[in-house]
């Protein structure tokens, strides 16, 4: 056997590349060339919420609006750019908030009305889990079938919607952009899917707050131009309801006279909360309103959808020229009536309601941290101690932190902003009060191994 004779100096000669010198070394300091901008286009939807990358395109301003929501502390926001503005600071809480509670991959159509459904594609669930579900609950197996969409689809939907809205807008087709906004207001009444509550609050108050701002606009325009719309004037930031002129008054009127023909308790108060600004082209006191739709929220029987309302409620009242704290601690104080209840909740009264007490609570708890915020911002010493007498830690300042026992994950809360005089001047009375309030709300231990880390006086009241 002979081998082929190969000439590997011509066989490398015939298949190499051509190659041209370099000008520079390629690891060499860059020229004073201009270099080649590539754009990259992103085909996905800007505000589908990628863990792997920001929201939004210009890093320099996600980095300045991102707030941390799990680790400020002391009295009110810290950050000066989120109290200077509250929009930003809301906007980064309700991304945080889908970032904790994200979608499920799946989620069941049985529990989304026919808005969310529609168009969609549905999915078969896998026998193993159809099984499953079936020899777990049976009854609810009948009722829900097999039906599911992904989360992606579900977010998309709610995006949809909110094309939907502006384009019937910009058509100057009202009726119908009210319509698509009273049916994302209902989706918030459907607590079935917890863990895909907080995302659908943060994408349908997103659509509600664009209403409210589209409404406001128009009413503005018409109320600064005269009767005859010939003459145009600035309406002052201060105005009161007589600068305001009657076309525009009846404008308003009827926008709250269709929002109050709404059935449903819950889309009807969202939808108010939306507009709450546009009493003032009605009235002189709009937190007169405000204190109605306070007491509006506690006919609201899913624990989960009312402390969520109080949440959008709470967001809104900043929309405001005058802030109200009486509305934020009745608010407060709503909440530990609604959290006793969820405590002693018994499946036999509220189905599956004990076996997801956890989750409920942890998903109420972004809410109440929020509104305790709210309350202690900005706020003295002098009112600090005001507000303790409110909430019912006491019956006047010399008697703070009295012998009852409170709900544990509001008392975590609100101690965590307070001033560290208050806390430091009161170790021994807080530690009596973490004593008494023992529930499954919020782990004791950590309750207190919390406050003794971070305070001196507490570390030496449990030397003691």
């Amino acid at each position: 056997m002979e081998f082929r004779p190969r000439n590997y100096s011509a066989e490398k000669q015939a298949h190499a590349l051509p190659r041209v010198r370099a000008g520079d070394h390629p690891l060499s300091a860059p020229s004073s060339l201009p270099h080649l901008q590539v754009e990259v286009v992103d085909h996905w939807d800007t505000e589908f919420l990628d863990p792997l990358r920001r929201s939004d395109n210009n890093a320099e301003a996600a980095r300045e609006d991102l707030v941390d929501i799990e680790t400020s502390s002391g009295a009110g926001l810290s950050s000066e750019a989120s109290i200077q503005n509250p929009s930003k600071e809301w906007a980064s809480f309700k991304r945080s908030l889908m970032q904790r509670f994200p979608v499920s991959k799946t989620v069941s159509t049985s529990s989304m009305s026919d808005v969310m459904v529609k168009g969609r594609k549905t999915y078969e669930k896998s026998s193993t889990s159809m099984h499953l579900e079936e020899l777990d609950d049976p009854e609810k197996f009948a009722e829900e079938g097999g039906k599911v969409i992904t989360g992606r689809e579900y977010v998309s939907r709610l995006h949809e919607l909110k094309a939907e809205l502006t384009r019937a807008w910009h058509a100057d087709d009202r009726v119908t952009s009210l319509k698509i906004s009273i049916k994302v207001a209902r989706l918030l009444m459907d607590t079935s899917v917890l863990q895909c509550y907080p995302t659908l609050f943060a994408l349908a108050t997103d659509i509600l707050d664009m209403l409210g701002d589209m409404v406001w606009e128009r009413i503005k325009l018409k109320a600064e131009f005269d009767e005859d719309e010939t003459k145009f004037c600035f309406l002052p930031e201060n105005f009161s309801a007589s600068d305001v002129c009657s076309d525009a008054k009846e404008t308003c009127n009827n926008w709250f006279c269709k929002i109050g023909a709404v059935r449903e308790l819950l889309p009807r108060i969202y939808l108010e909360l939306a507009l709450l600004p546009c009493w003032r082209f009605l009235v002189d006191q709009p937190l007169d309103s405000l204190r109605r739709l306070v007491m509006m929220t506690r006919g609201l029987a899913d624990p989960l959808a009312s402390a969520y309302c109080r949440l959008y409620m709470s967001h809104c009242m900043r929309n405001l020229p005058s802030h109200d704290t009486g509305c934020l601690l009745t608010c407060a104080n709503d909440f530990k009536i609604v959290l006793m209840r969820v405590m002693s909740a018994e499946e036999t009264s509220h189905g599956n309601l004990s076996d997801n007490k956890r989750l409920l609570v942890s998903l109420m708890e972004p809410t109440i941290e929020f509104i305790m915020k709210c309350i202690f911002k900005n706020m003295s010493e002098r009112q600090v101690g005001d507000v303790l007498v409110e909430l019912g830690l006491g019956d006047n300042q010399m008697e703070l932190f009295g012998r009852f026992p409170y709900v544990s994950i509001v008392l975590h809360h609100l101690l965590k902003q307070l001033p560290s005089e208050v806390v430091s001047s009161r170790a021994v009375e807080i530690l009596r009060l973490i004593e008494l309030s023992n529930d499954d709300s919020f782990d004791q231990v950590l309750f207190i191994r919390r406050w003794s880390s971070h305070n001196f006086g507490t570390r030496k009241a449990l030397h003691y």
